[in-house]
């Protein structure tokens, strides 16, 4: 009993995940509103849980702010020659949250930024052969020197996860 129980609170404990402030003092400070601003690529692809790449993509992203509401205008195209589009209009609060909405998300996406991290979470309307299933992003970014961003998605759906996808931005000289 001791054992399945001490099993039992670890799986558990695993569940709860890093918080954002675990990377408080880390540098560079990433300061969504300067990072976002211009143009920014980013290179991508989606992995099965397996880890067998499924899907490849290049987004250009053209973001401005304008006080503190943020756009993001996204345009990607995927190693199967399709294009998509997806805007964000992000929101900073005064309390150091994020939010962000788009056509394609459920709701709200949430937010924090510590260091040079952002944890964000949110649920995406994803079309795939025809379907439109409701899946849910947890979403972490890490800025690096020379402006690179790293990102990395788990993809679930009903708790289980269906895939990762993992990214890396580098802004334009402006």
């Amino acid at each position: 009993m001791k054992k399945w129980l001490c099993m039992l609170t670890l799986g558990l404990a695993g569940c709860a995940g890093v918080d954002v402030d675990t990377y408080r003092n880390e540098a560079p400070p990433l300061r969504l509103e300067q990072y976002f601003t211009g143009t920014i690529d980013g290179w991508g692809q989606f992995q099965k849980r397996d880890g067998t790449v499924v899907k490849r993509f290049k987004v250009v992203i053209d973001a401005s702010w304008q006080g503190n509401t943020g756009t993001l205008d996204e345009h990607f195209r995927y190693s199967d020659g399709s294009t998509g589009r997806r805007v964000w209009t992000i929101t900073a609060h005064p309390d150091g949250r994020y939010t962000g909405t788009a056509s394609d998300v459920v709701g709200e996406a949430e937010g924090r930024v510590a260091g040079n991290a952002l944890h964000w979470r949110y649920r995406l309307n994803l079309p795939v052969d025809g379907k439109v299933y409701e899946v849910e992003f947890d979403d972490w970014m890490w800025l690096q020197e020379d402006d690179v961003l790293l990102n990395r998605s788990v993809m679930r759906k009903f708790g289980f996860d269906l895939g990762e996808v993992f990214l890396s931005f580098k802004k334009r000289d402006q």
